[in-house]
């Protein structure tokens, strides 16, 4: 593809950003770390549910130190209803990090923080440091894909988005993601009403992946339904068992392996409850 192709596609992609980004409290926010909270707030998660809880979780802790100080414990009940706790935990650490050395700033040094991979690191530093690189969630799999008509992935995604990136980095990953989640959607894709719909191979680029497994009945919805009754009060095993309504042995089972995810402890009465 022509570089005079990538700038007009580029170009018509920012200017449709410019006049329908979405308005999400995170893209004004004043610095690294409320952006740091976001995204691992966003992890596995639609803006939509996360708007309130990043709310709730900046007026509580309004500054890296304010949470580096914070026990885990309290960060798991205001994070509790969202999901997938292991992000609370590792978002916690990760400040604990950053209050005693400082914030890494580069992609690289980004991922030595716990819970940041390479997406996550690619997001804070180039909407928090201005770096120049491609932030590659499943909504830019699937534009770039569709751009160029057929499936990527890995190291030949990496590359051929490198390729497409405009000069405003932070800007156009926004914008991808933006165009991903309101009209280049996994199925039935609004091809219309897309600004770049002339410089799209199609919707057949991109290959939908299969449904995710059931929620009902999963080892992810017993997790959740424990964590909700921790965080109003230290539980037994067969409390747990009546709370949740799954088996006995399944109880055991997830009460282990969030023991070992360090989740949740013991309390001197044998009773589980939230680590602090």
């Amino acid at each position: 593809m022509t570089l005079r192709i990538e700038y007009e596609r580029n170009e018509a992609l920012l200017a449709w950003y410019g006049e329908r980004k979405r308005d999400l409290p995170w893209r004004s926010a004043p610095d690294a770390y409320a952006i740091l909270v976001s995204e691992f707030m966003l992890q596995q998660t639609q803006a939509v549910r996360v708007i309130p809880y990043y709310d709730r979780f900046l007026e509580r802790y309004p500054t890296v130190d304010d949470l580096a100080a914070a026990s885990l414990a309290d960060v798991l009940r205001l994070w509790n209803g969202l999901g997938y706790n292991r992000r609370a935990k590792r978002l916690r650490d990760a400040a604990r990090i950053i209050a005693e050395s400082g914030w890494p700033d580069t992609p690289e040094d980004l991922q030595q923080l716990p819970g940041v991979g390479p997406y996550t690191a690619a997001a804070v530093a180039s909407f928090a440091f201005g770096a120049r690189v491609a932030a590659l969630d499943t909504n830019a799999r699937r534009v770039l894909s569709r751009w160029h008509g057929e499936p990527l992935d890995g190291a030949v995604l990496r590359r051929v988005a490198e390729g497409d990136l405009a000069a405003e980095a932070g800007d156009w990953n926004q914008a991808i993601m933006d165009l991903g989640a309101l009209v280049c959607r996994p199925r039935r894709p609004s091809c219309t009403a897309c600004p770049v719909e002339p410089w799209c191979s199609g919707p057949d680029g991109y290959v939908p992946p299969p449904p995710e497994p059931r929620f009902e009945g999963s080892a992810r919805q017993l997790r959740g339904s424990i964590m909700r009754a921790l965080v109003q009060q230290p539980q037994s095993l067969d409390d747990l068992r009546r709370e949740t309504g799954f088996a006995t042995e399944e109880v055991a089972l997830a009460l282990e392996d969030l023991s070992y995810e360090e989740l949740i402890e013991r309390d001197s009465q044998g009773r589980f409850q939230l680590a602090d």
